[in-house]
């Protein structure tokens, strides 16, 4: 086990740097190398630094950087997605996989994104807003991919308002995903305008995705960015779900089609901080719910994602979340991640996703530009292919497997019936939410190891089903039938934007825990 403490100090000085005033931007990037203005700004250099931090912090990326993304992701979305889970009893087993969410921990969620995304967008947006829109684009596309994962995570953030003194107001959920579109907008048409013209890229060198400053592809990647988000509120606000999903589509360069169109962060030096976490430290296990789902469908993705366990030979072990864990050396040799995280090609969105995405609007009646049934296949395949694996149309044509029975070979307390029970065939005359219960279950398996748009999937339509946690340490705050919901607001925060944080409090429509539904995460059915 490698988590580290966070200091107190260190977390209060970044999210200072986040969140105060605007005087000390001037120190803040002046050059320690000495280096004059008009050397920075030859080929855009003042600029175009403020790109990497922002790249490698979306997910926190970095040698010796683990313990962030640990904390950043994977003892909350990658484990509550039903993705992972661990087989160490942190804080004596009472943590975030329990349902007792711990401040110190999660604080790592805000102090890793405001002071290396959201800063770096405003200080880019501060250069090159009206001069080199191209940059500007760029970084509003980049914003809208780190920050939309801080708002379904907290709900309220601040976002129109940040950069001015505190008290810092936070914007409601809501207004977030507005001005989130309007940003897409701005964007979409800049970079749009530029390929019209046949002007080439100043961004190649910049460029962390693998699109080699293409401007082509990342407007498509936006278009696939705004189709993701005009589905996340599809159940609070269908008409402009459905407009912004339509406009996705109906942009020129369109989205995401080839597995080349994927969006990742492609690292020379980084490779995915799951792989030490799992092959390191031990501190990180597939989960029962991917051993019940997998091998019930006998999904050949399943031995790129996972290695078999040592302490079971050839076999796939998976660990349930939220049990009580006696001691770390009763699971930690259950299947680790496999080589889905030993690459320096890091998804955060990728073509299969982008099907399954059209083929939920289709089966809402929106104009996909296929139907959800051919669009559903072309999202399998397109995960096959991605990893390598064979036998797409017979994997999508199998109406019989289901998922299996989990078992715990020590602690027979775990055990659990399968309970995600759909077969992977498309069945036209089965009801709506059947169908959008394999497309989930289906985007699940393909987004996999990518847990924070897994746990909003989850959050938004209650699929895949998963296990229910076994042990439930929230005092009653958080439905051990509806798992996790959001994260508190952070302690520093409280400490040091206290009336700010009370707006947020105020837009979020419920106390501040565990148990309070986002402003798109209804009680609405699906239908």
């Amino acid at each position: 086990m490698k988590l580290k403490n966070i200091k107190t100090t260190a977390v209060c000085i970044s999210l200072l740097a986040a969140i105060g005033c605007t005087d000390n931007f001037e120190d803040i990037n002046t050059n320690p190398n000495g280096f004059s203005e008009e050397q920075l700004t030859q080929d855009f250099n003042h600029i175009k630094g403020g790109f990497a931090p922002m790249f490698n912090n979306i997910q926190v990326l970095g040698n010796q950087r683990e313990d962030q993304y640990q904390l950043q992701q994977n003892l909350n979305a990658d484990v509550w997605s039903g993705y992972m889970a661990t087989p160490t009893g942190f804080r004596g087993g009472s943590n975030n996989t329990t349902y007792d969410l711990v401040d110190g921990w999660n604080v790592a969620i805000w102090s890793n994104a405001y002071p290396n995304v959201m800063f770096n967008a405003y200080n880019i947006a501060n250069k090159a807003k009206g001069k080199y829109d191209q940059f500007y684009a760029l970084s509003l596309i980049l914003k809208v991919e780190g920050m939309h994962r801080v708002t379904d995570i907290f709900g309220p953030i601040i976002y129109s308002q940040y950069g001015k003194e505190a008290p810092i107001p936070y914007d409601s959920q809501e207004e977030v995903y507005n001005l989130m579109f309007s940003e897409l907008d701005i964007a979409v048409t800049e970079l749009t305008k530029r390929v019209d013209a046949g002007e080439p890229s100043a961004f190649t060198a910049t460029d962390l995705s693998g699109y080699e400053g293409n401007y082509k592809q990342w407007v498509k990647f936006a278009n696939t960015l705004r189709l993701r988000l005009a589905m996340r509120i599809v159940k609070v606000k269908p008409d402009i779900a459905k407009a912004q999903a339509e406009k996705a589509i109906a942009q020129k360069f369109g989205v995401m089609t080839t597995n080349g169109d994927a969006f990742k962060i492609v690292s020379p030096d980084f490779t995915n901080p799951i792989a030490t976490i799992s092959g390191s430290w031990l501190d990180i296990r597939m989960s029962a719910d991917m051993e019940s789902i997998l091998k019930g469908y006998e999904d050949p993705r399943i031995a790129t994602y996972f290695d078999t366990s040592t302490q079971f030979p050839g076999q796939y072990k998976g660990i349930r979340t939220g049990i009580t864990i006696g001691g770390k050396g009763d699971h930690q040799d259950f299947s680790g991640i496999g080589a889905v995280v030993k690459s320096k090609e890091i998804y955060l969105f990728t073509t299969a996703e982008a099907y399954f995405l059209r083929a939920e609007g289709a089966l809402r009646g929106w104009n996909m530009g296929s139907d959800a049934e051919s669009l559903y296949k072309l999202g399998i395949q397109a995960s096959f292919d991605q990893r390598g694996a064979s036998g797409a149309a017979a994997y999508s044509a199998d109406n019989v497997k289901l998922p299996v029975a989990y078992t715990d070979p020590s602690f027979p307390v775990n055990n659990a019936a399968p309970v995600n029970n759909v077969t992977i065939a498309w069945d036209a005359a089965a009801t709506n939410e059947v169908k959008l219960q394999k497309i989930i279950t289906q985007k699940w398996i393909a987004g996999f190891p990518e847990g924070q748009e897994a746990w909003s999937d989850y959050r938004r339509t209650g699929y895949p089903k998963l296990f229910p946690v076994v042990v439930n340490n929230s005092g009653g705050k958080i439905s051990t039938a509806l798992g996790v919901r959001r994260i508190n607001f952070v302690q520093s925060e409280i400490a040091n934007n206290k009336e700010g944080v009370a707006t947020g409090v105020a837009k979020l429509g419920g106390p501040d825990n565990g148990g309070t539904r986002l402003w798109w995460d209804t009680t609405a059915p699906n239908f």
